[in-house]
């Protein structure tokens, strides 16, 4: 405490100064707030938690709108033609019909017909294995996939199929396109939500322990007020105090959370070659949020530590102006 004001001459020199004892924790050195508390201890592990849960939700958020950007990026480069059999027509040449179509068309890179057993594979997870496919009319697709960059108008190869290739039919999947950017949007937005509600709960649960040190310090205060201090001295002390202590908690959640993410992307890789690996890197990619998802969890704990220290002075100023 060597950092106190200097007493001031009008209440220094008061009678009561001689007969008034310093508490034990304004003794030489000790801080004000001391951290290492059972209540601060528990402080820290209460906002190591919630910083666990933010930099979960953030990093969550970071890697659907990663994974959402590859989806429609792959969705946006592919075009399909889907020819139907007609009984007066061969269906092989329709699709050839349709391919050199599609490769006359500016911006399309390159045009691939599925054959017949290809296109009956693609009903298999739905019709099942073993099924005789001889007397069903299966239609053809055809996969023109874009060149890089590239916003072709499908306008004209429209009307040409529509001329020359009676029963085709062209989709520039701009309707998956907006369904997934919908749906990772929504889950983007609840992340960051759920971001915010965590820092709200961080900053409530600053304000009570602040309230709660303020009145087991009640007489320390007192005594710094007698000696001359001002608020703005003690709200600094508390300040300096609170920010140690959340930055201690939230650097400790943040970094189990980069730890658990770096777990499940080892586990996800390991499982690459399984079904359920397959499944989980379509949905998520590599599992791996990339240098952008590791500073905002960073930021995230900075944050969190940023939020104690400054509700912790506000805090304390409030208490001390009687409105606490």
């Amino acid at each position: 405490m060597s950092d106190l004001p200097a007493p001031r001459s009008s209440r220094a020199q008061a009678p009561e100064q001689g007969q008034r004892a310093l508490p034990a924790s304004l003794r030489r050195n000790a801080p004000l707030v001391p951290v290492d508390s059972a209540g601060g201890r528990a402080l820290a592990a209460v906002i190591a938690i919630l910083a666990f849960l933010a930099a979960l939700c953030a990093g969550g958020a970071e890697l659907i709108a990663t994974s959402s950007q590859q989806w429609r990026s792959d969705i946006a480069r592919e075009v399909t033609i889907q020819v139907r059999p007609n009984a007066q027509r061969s269906i092989q040449a329709d699709v050839d019909k349709a391919v050199a179509l599609a490769r006359q068309t500016p911006g399309v890179e390159e045009a691939q017909a599925f054959s017949r057993e290809e296109s009956e594979r693609l009903l298999e997870p739905w019709l099942g294995t073993g099924l005789d496919f001889n007397d069903l009319p299966i239609p053809r697709l055809i996969v023109l996939k874009l060149q890089s960059d590239a916003k072709p108008d499908f306008e004209p190869l429209r009307q040409a199929l529509r001329q020359q290739v009676p029963g085709a039919s062209l989709d520039d999947h701009a309707l998956w396109v907006s369904r997934l950017s919908t749906m990772a949007n929504t889950i983007i937005g609840i992340g960051i939500g759920l971001v915010v509600l965590v820092l709200v709960a961080a900053g409530l649960a600053v304000t009570f322990a602040t309230r709660g040190a303020m009145a087991g310090n009640r007489e320390v205060v007192e005594v710094l007020h007698f000696v001359g201090a001002n608020d703005d001295f003690i709200a600094r002390e508390f300040q300096r105090r609170f920010f140690k202590l959340g930055l201690r908690g939230s650097m400790a959640g943040a970094g189990a959370a980069l730890v658990l993410t770096i777990i499940l992307g080892f586990v996800t890789r390991s499982w690459r070659a399984s079904p359920a690996g397959d499944q989980i890197e379509a949905l998520f990619g590599s599992f791996s949020i990339g240098w952008r998802g590791y500073a905002i969890v960073v930021l995230i704990a900075l944050a969190v530590a940023l939020i104690t220290g400054i509700v912790s002075r506000l805090t304390v100023r409030r208490f001390l102006n009687g409105n606490g």
